[in-house]
């Protein structure tokens, strides 16, 4: 019987993919201007820490981490409500989901 940390893929690889996919969404969320797609980038990065805090969980054997992630991912989905629910209202306001459209909220 083959060691755990032989079977599968290696710990290297979800490191590697869950840095690619915050740096995507890092990127995504400082170049984009449309509101709903920077709440997507935020989802992208808070995803790309959950799937490191699962993989880490994996690899030492404890299942906290697990735990967490779930209650994350609950808490993720309210703000993704909440935030399309505020999306949503501004465009009513406003006619236009641009980010640069809203400084004038401001006053």
């Amino acid at each position: 019987m083959q060691a755990a940390s032989s079977i599968g893929t290696s710990l290297d690889f979800y490191l590697f993919v869950s840095f690619a996919l915050f740096t995507i969404g890092a990127i995504g969320a400082m170049t984009r201007k449309n509101m709903i797609v920077l709440l997507m980038c935020i989802e992208l990065m808070l995803n790309a820490v959950n799937l490191m805090l699962v993989t880490f969980s994996t690899y030492y054997g404890n299942g906290d981490a697990q735990i967490f992630v779930f209650f994350t991912m609950v808490v993720a989905a309210a703000e993704a409500t909440v935030g399309l629910s505020i999306i949503i209202m501004a465009y009513r306001n406003l006619k236009s989901i641009d980010i640069d459209m809203y400084n004038q909220l401001k006053n």
